[in-house]
């Protein structure tokens, strides 16, 4: 057995490659903040996550299946994107979002930004890892959504905040365009579909964090 101090050691090292790793990752990707002090405390506690989870049937067998993806899906990141933005340029009241509020013109640098981000929300939502450091990151990422935080980390002058309704509705493009990707490894279906199976329930959870600053006090 591994002596306390080898484990406190490895702890450690394992937290700071982390930091380091996010480091990095905001430097690529300006405003990309997973695992910043910065950031405020998710008002859904971890007991809460741990409810939303069962109530979503997501297990263990769910994690294992989404890391199980980060590797198919890493060098991939830009073709699902392609396909994902492809959908949002052509849905006028989701491209909306990205506008201009003056000229109501797409705005190309605030797609960009984004865009960068999103790259790195494929691995972290593979990752799986759901402890108080991603609570946290959600809940930033929904305020960024609400007119709490929309613009701000961007400095850009677009509408004033995404509509609810839509941040659930688009879990159904975005998982459903994402099984040919998981597939593209051969991988055998089985696996394929234990994968998007999981990728469905990681996505409406987090639609579902992501809505609290929509929702009155109390009644989230």
């Amino acid at each position: 057995m591994k002596s306390l101090s080898t484990l406190l050691t490895a702890l450690a090292l394992a937290t700071t490659m982390t930091i380091t790793q996010a480091q990095q990752a905001s430097a690529t990707a300006p405003g990309y903040a997973y695992g910043q002090r910065t950031l405020a405390t998710s008002p859904v506690s971890m007991a809460e996550l741990k409810q939303l989870q069962t109530s979503l049937l997501f297990s263990d067998d769910d994690v294992k299946a989404l890391r199980q993806s980060k590797a198919i899906l890493a060098d991939q990141t830009d073709a699902i994107l392609d396909v994902w933005y492809g959908f949002v340029a052509s849905t006028p009241h989701l491209v909306h979002f990205f506008g201009n509020a003056t000229t109501g013109q797409p705005d190309g640098a605030y797609l960009q930004a984004v865009r960068k981000r999103f790259a790195l929300w494929i691995l972290d939502t593979a990752d799986a890892n759901h402890d108080q450091r991603w609570l946290d990151w959600q809940h930033e990422i929904g305020l960024r959504h609400h007119r709490t935080k929309k613009n701000r980390t961007d400095s850009v002058n677009s509408v004033p905040q995404v509509d609810f309704r839509h941040i659930p509705a688009l879990t159904i493009p975005i998982t459903t365009t994402l099984k040919p990707f998981l597939a593209k490894k051969g991988a055998p279906a089985a696996e394929v579909d234990a994968m998007h199976a999981a990728w469905v329930k990681s996505v409406l959870l987090q639609s579902i964090l992501w809505s609290q600053p929509y929702i009155r006090d109390g009644q989230f």
